[in-house]
């Protein structure tokens, strides 16, 4: 069961990012306030997976920037006695943006985290299939390290979904 909530949560979160009113949307919004040029992300750029940086780049081809969605931790609270699972699933988007030069770098990446929680802000409430989102999330900047196109850097967003199914 709790692969499938898991697997669930994560695919109505990457849903959320690629549909109309996802993470492009806010970014043509910044673009159009003239805050930002950056590019929209394609579906390819958006992944429902939990890998390691270093890991994903021998693996396959990696399209930057992109977003790794998944659920880091389920929690069966039980808040709704007689119910089979009811409780949270933490889950977690990982901004990912490498290039050859250090400066825009940590720019860049605060824009299209910006955008995650634009997207998060404006999509509060029911999720359907008995998941729900309040609200609230936090952001994480790691620090720039090698990688990539020489040089990488993550900012991690976490946030719940409620859960209630039987």
């Amino acid at each position: 069961m709790a692969k499938t909530i898991g697997n669930t949560a994560t695919a109505k979160t990457v849903q959320l990012l690629t549909g109309s009113s996802g993470v492009n949307l806010s970014l043509e919004a910044m673009a159009l306030g003239g805050v930002t040029t950056v590019s929209p992300l394609g579906t390819a750029q958006i992944l429902a997976e939990n890998v390691a940086l270093d890991i994903v780049e021998r693996a396959k081809p990696v399209h930057y920037p992109a977003l790794n969605v998944y659920c880091e931790k389920l929690a069966n609270q039980l808040v709704e006695k007689f119910r089979t699972f009811s409780g949270v699933s933490q889950m977690a988007i990982e901004v990912r943006h490498s290039q050859d030069r250090l400066e825009g770098l940590q720019d860049t990446v605060e824009l299209y985290t910006s955008a995650v929680m634009h997207t998060l802000d404006s999509n509060r409430g029911d999720w359907g299939g008995g998941m729900y989102y309040a609200g609230g999330y936090q952001v994480a900047f790691g620090a720039v390290k090698s990688g990539g196109k020489n040089l990488v850097q993550t900012a991690k967003v976490t946030f719940e979904i409620g859960v209630s199914i039987n």
